[in-house]
């Protein structure tokens, strides 16, 4: 390809034609020679007189100037300039393509696979063999080239990673790249960290290098932390660059148990600084219901910051048989429990009928033995649903007669009767020290001081579970603190008392940390490696490249020591960790994380990732030379004096005539394409509403939907289409999914007259109100009463709702339910004939065989099948497995839509299968 600056040609040998302009503006400048003068008499009576019409003996230079343009814009429209044509260099050998593939790399790894797919592309012109590798997902054995065609293929599988490359495992895999050279393109995730170097310089011995790195600066999120009672949000950037401001959200479960956000606040970088810290002032309300925070508009794990028990205060009751005098603070039962916890709990006082219906995450309660009935039926009831309920012993326990005869429902074990003394003035033993935690105990791994002691205790029924619900012991053996489960919630008793009267526990930092690991309390720092040495923590969610939290499902869980490390990797990917009611979370940037940009040697070629679009320059060139036509014509009729007079209005209807062809042209042109793309494939298209963030969800949507369909059926939808109806044509499109706002506008005459024909015609609208989680059917909200509105106008046949044996039920996945985000909403379709009756042995009636023209529903369809162009999901759906379950159907509800949309009633033509049956026997 001939190129000229940013402008390529792909035709350069018509160029040649330029050269005969020259040649041309001298031939028409030409003269013509002149003419003979004879003399003649009867001229004399023609002087005085005008001629209305002159005519010029030479064509003035500026008309030569517009025809030669004219001429030029015509060859080099001819020519195929294009703008910005992207050269090829041609390479020899086998290809190396290396991505990094970590998280920094998913805000625009987009843009990173397709210069892969060219890098591919233009290999396979050149018959080139090529290897690809992944740092972060790097293939077992020698590096494979293979043909470009074969890496194509699986270019669609390629995906980056949220964590950073092992560099050990690099360096073992550029050993095993074999002594042939190749060139190498290395996609750059922009960030410097350990191996670089050794990686460059192995590459460099195999051939030519080329990086390709974004210059835009990595932005990530340190973990949130709690300071002077606000949380401190520090983001980061590996560039210390101009001031720049950025949007971190925070995001959370609202009272309905719908995600969404509950506050925001901006984090501005100063000229020059790398860092931004900002605080965020919330009530614990709102705070105790953040799950993670993020930077708006970056999507990748580092800029995810997941929020765990380290920022909440949990809700704790404290609660005691009787008051102690002032000045006996010391011997209060609660004295100690309050030093402990103050400091990273909410504290609430009352009696338990008053703090039961405030639902608190923690009761404890201290020496208390008796309970009333309500109380008792009160506590179990809130513990069955996830409450933690812990017991301190005292001289009322050991009075009592509770859980002696029978365990009580609200206490771990029996109890024997009395208590134990050990070490007292009336006792013959020394007081008794701990024994190690056990393995399966809460506390294993805590260090226990020489000087905690114990000098009386209540003792345990001997008991088949006993063992198992011992997670604490004194030297002897004898429980110290007994454990069960009860529905979703624990009760927990410790045999000693929670002063100091019966032990040195409270006086002691472990009393603190058995508490922190019973999750009674919150820490605001992050554990250590002593105190998550030896035990085992299992992922229940971790995060992708791109930010998404996902389910962890069967994944092995991680040591403590790993933990406390904070180094993600393939076996401990960024997310939150639980043991024994505790979370922990692991983040993509620590809070020691730098990030630095990576620079590389002046001998190395870097390029960014953004490679200008072609733009074919022909119709333009041709647009200009036919303008210059035009304007000839006229200069032409002006020069010879035609342009004004009786004979005017012939250019007049000229020109007009040529600039009614030019816009018709150019308008055929955009209707041409429009109708190319609406009907080349199957397209699913949206109504646009006016609304950007409505339309940009139904766009989401739909493109979600095309995806499922292209996975799971024969249609291969291309991208959904948002289409005008004032302006567009609407029959190309089988399905019409229509979002209804408050504030569109109702449309006009013309339009309703264009969907009625698209109804007519074949067409379906689904309506989407997106109020099912607040309305029932009918005009009770805002968008309901619009869509009244926008119904008038429409030709719809009577409704009602989809009966049990409708086609939409079984045209492709067998549905009872059809729901979107929400759920619980009729879907209305029309309604079928009053003749339609249930044939024999059939399980469904005889419909006819026509397509409901409209469907009606509020459930917000579009916001359940909603992804981004990474294909992840936009919006949650329920909670958990049922809500991954509800997105399920709401999916197959759209290919059911699909398909009934395509392909008609042909279900039920299985009511004829009798008929067909019976002939056949004939």
């Amino acid at each position: 390809m001939f190129t000229i600056g940013p402008i390529g040609f792909t035709a350069p040998w018509l160029l040649l034609g330029l050269i005969a302009l020259p040649i041309l503006w001298i031939l028409l400048r030409a003269v013509p020679p002149a003419p003979i003068k004879r003399r003649f008499p009867g001229v004399a009576l023609l002087l005085g007189l005008t001629d209305d019409e002159t005519q010029t003996d030479k064509t003035p230079w500026w008309l030569m100037l517009l025809r030669m343009l004219a001429v030029a814009a015509v060859i080099i429209g001819f020519a195929g300039p294009v703008l910005n044509p992207k050269t090829e260099v041609a390479g020899k050998g086998p290809l190396l393509i290396v991505a990094d593939g970590t998280w920094a790399d998913a805000r625009d790894w987009t843009a990173r696979r397709d210069r892969m797919a060219g890098l591919l592309e233009e290999a396979a012109r050149a018959g080139r063999v090529v290897s690809v590798a992944v740092l972060t997902d790097l293939p077992a054995g020698e590096a494979q080239f293979l043909s470009a065609d074969v890496w194509q293929s699986r270019l669609g599988g390629l995906e980056p990673k949220p964590w950073a490359p092992d560099a050990a495992a690099v360096a073992e895999w550029a050993d095993g790249l074999g002594d042939d050279g190749f060139e190498t393109f290395w996609l750059s995730d922009g960030l410097a960290r350990e191996g670089r170097e050794e990686l460059l310089a192995t590459l460099e011995d195999k051939g030519a290098v080329t990086v390709m790195q974004s210059p835009r600066p990595v932005l990530g999120l340190k973990p949130v932390q709690i300071k002077d009672g606000a949380l401190q949000i520090t983001a980061v950037r590996s560039a210390a660059a101009d001031a720049a401001m950025v949007t971190v959200t925070a995001i959370g479960l609202d009272p309905a148990g719908v995600e969404r956000e509950l506050a925001r606040v901006e984090a501005t970088f100063e000229a020059g600084a790398d860092t931004a810290e900002v605080a965020l002032s919330l009530p614990p309300e709102l705070r105790n219901r953040i799950s993670r925070f993020t930077i708006q508009g970056v999507h990748s794990a580092g800029a995810v910051a997941l929020a765990d028990d380290g920022l909440r205060r949990r809700e704790v009751a404290l609660i005691a048989p009787h008051d102690t005098q002032e000045g006996l603070q010391l011997l209060s039962p609660l004295h100690y429990l309050k030093q402990a916890l103050d400091p990273t709990a909410d504290l609430i006082k009352g009696g338990l009928e008053d703090v039961l219906p405030a639902n608190p995450d923690v009761i404890i309660l201290a020496d208390v033995a008796k309970l009333t009935e309500d109380q008792k039926a009160g506590l179990i009831e809130w513990v069955d649903k996830g409450g933690l309920l812990v017991r301190f012993a005292g001289i009322r326990m050991a009075a009592s007669d509770l859980s002696r005869r029978e365990e009580d429902v609200l206490m771990p074990v029996r109890l024997r009767a009395g208590g134990r003394t050990v070490g007292g003035a009336m006792s013959w033993g020394e007081p008794k020290a701990l024994q190690p935690f056990p393995e399966n105990s809460p506390f294993y791994g805590l260090q226990i001081p020489d000087d905690v002691t114990v000098t009386s205790q209540v003792l345990a029924q001997p008991d088949p579970n006993l063992a198992g619900r011992v997670i604490a012991a004194l030297a002897d053996g004898t429980p110290l603190v007994t454990r069960k489960e009860m529905g979703l919630g624990q009760v927990v008793l410790f045999h000693v008392t929670a002063n100091a009267e019966w032990s040195s526990l409270p006086l002691s930092g472990l009393f603190v940390q058995m508490l922190e690991r019973l999750a009674i309390s919150t820490r605001q720092i992050a554990p250590s490696a002593e105190d998550l040495e030896g035990t085992t923590w299992v992922p229940v969610r971790v995060l992708d490249a791109f930010g998404q939290l996902t389910d962890a499902d069967a994944m092995a869980g991680a040591k403590g020591e790993d933990l406390a490390a904070g180094v993600v990797s393939a076996t401990m990917p960024p997310g939150l960790y639980e043991s024994d009611e505790q979370r922990v979370a692991v983040n993509a940037v620590g809070a020691q994380t730098v990030l630095e940009t990576a620079t590389w040697p002046a001998r190395i070629v870097v390029e960014g990732l953004n490679v200008a679009r072609e733009t074919l320059l022909k119709g333009a060139f041709l647009a200009v030379a036919l303008g210059l036509l035009m304007l000839d014509i006229l200069a032409s009729l002006w020069l010879s004096g035609r342009l004004f007079g009786p004979r005017s209005g012939v250019a007049a209807v000229l020109a007009l005539g040529l600039l009614a062809f030019g816009d018709h042209a150019q308008a055929q042109q955009v209707d041409d394409e429009f109708a190319i793309n609406a009907t080349a494939e199957v397209v699913l298209a949206h109504v646009l509403t006016g609304d950007t963030q409505v339309d940009d969800i139904a766009q989401a949507g739909l493109l979600g939907l095309s995806d499922v369909l292209f996975q799971r059926t024969s249609i291969e939808p291309a991208n959904p289409i948002g289409v005008n109806i004032e302006t567009d044509e609407l029959s190309f499109f089988p399905l019409l999914y229509w979002p209804v706002t408050a504030n569109q506008k109702i449309p006009s005459k013309e339009a309703y007259a264009k969907l009625n024909r698209y109804l007519r015609s074949g067409g379906m609208i689904l309506f989407d109100t997106r109020d099912g989680d607040i309305a029932g059917y009918g005009g009770q909200t805002p968008e309901g009463r619009k869509l009244q509105q926008l119904a008038l106008g429409l030709d719809i046949p009577p409704l009602e709702p989809v009966p049990q044996d409708h086609v939409l039920t079984r045209s492709f996945y067998l549905l009872q339910d059809f729901p979107g985000r929400f759920t619980g909403r009729d879907v209305w379709v029309e309604a079928a004939p009053p003749d339609a009756e249930k044939v024999e042995g059939m399980p469904f009636r005889n419909l006819n065989d026509g397509v409901t023209p409209v469907v009606i529903g509020g459930n917000d369809w579009a916001a359940a099948w909603a992804v981004d162009n990474a294909g992840n999901y936009l919006f949650r759906v329920g909670r958990g497995y049922t809500g991954e379950r509800q997105r399920e159907i709401a999916y197959r509800f759209g290919v059911n839509l699909m398909m009934y949309v395509l392909t008609g009633n042909y279900k039920s033509d299985q009511v004829h299968v009798p008929a067909l049956l019976e002939r056949l026997g004939q």
